[in-house]
């Protein structure tokens, strides 16, 4: 990705956290990534595909999230979780703005299928990492992988909203969240105890 690009990117993050998705301009968009509107034209035909370019490019941001490669395949995927929950001006930024643009979809159908397939990548993600702890003695097998990624995402962006709008403090959202985790993917034949 060009700096410009990614420069133009960032400010539209930025503005969606800040003012909505119904108050983004285009006009301060450019300016505020130090452009010319011509050129956030050049690289996004219109403002929809910006709007669908900003969704891919937060995804893409907090794809590359799950913690270091010591971590075990069970603390990377919790990881994966956790890491769109931190007091980081970044994550709080991209929280907000995608918890917009999931609620603007609703009411603009440009944001919808990008958002789907943002979405659909996020759920894939996630299933392919418990898949990596089932096969690590992790996680019991006998869990559908794709059914708890698509709980767990949901569940994400549920404590995002409640953490994001002062309901939850970070570290009771992060609790909640890695307990959802344990239960949902744990075998409960051993007392509750993550298996080694």
């Amino acid at each position: 990705m060009t700096n410009k690009r990614a420069d133009i990117l960032a400010a539209s993050t930025r503005s969606i956290a800040q003012f909505g998705v119904r108050g983004l301009r285009v006009n301060d968009v450019a300016a505020e990534a130090g452009v010319s509107p011509g050129l956030l034209y050049y690289h996004f035909k219109d403002r929809a595909g910006l709007l669908a370019a900003t969704l891919q490019h937060i995804n893409e941001q907090s794809v590359g999230s799950a913690g270091s490669a010591e971590a075990d395949s069970y603390e990377r995927l919790q990881n994966l979780l956790l890491d769109e929950i931190r007091d980081n001006p970044e994550v709080r930024e991209a929280s907000a703005a995608w918890n917009e643009l999931r609620a603007s979809a609703v009411f603009e159908a440009s944001i919808a299928e990008p958002l789907r397939e943002s979405t659909r990548q996020w759920i894939s993600n996630v299933s392919r990492a418990i898949e990596d702890a089932q096969a690590a003695g992790r996680v019991d097998t006998r869990t559908d992988a794709r059914q708890n990624a698509v709980v767990l995402t949901a569940l994400v962006e549920g404590l995002s909203g409640r953490w994001l709008g002062g309901s939850l403090t970070t570290d009771e959202a992060r609790d909640h969240l890695r307990q959802a985790v344990h239960s949902l993917l744990q075998n409960n034949d051993d007392g509750g105890r993550p298996r080694p």
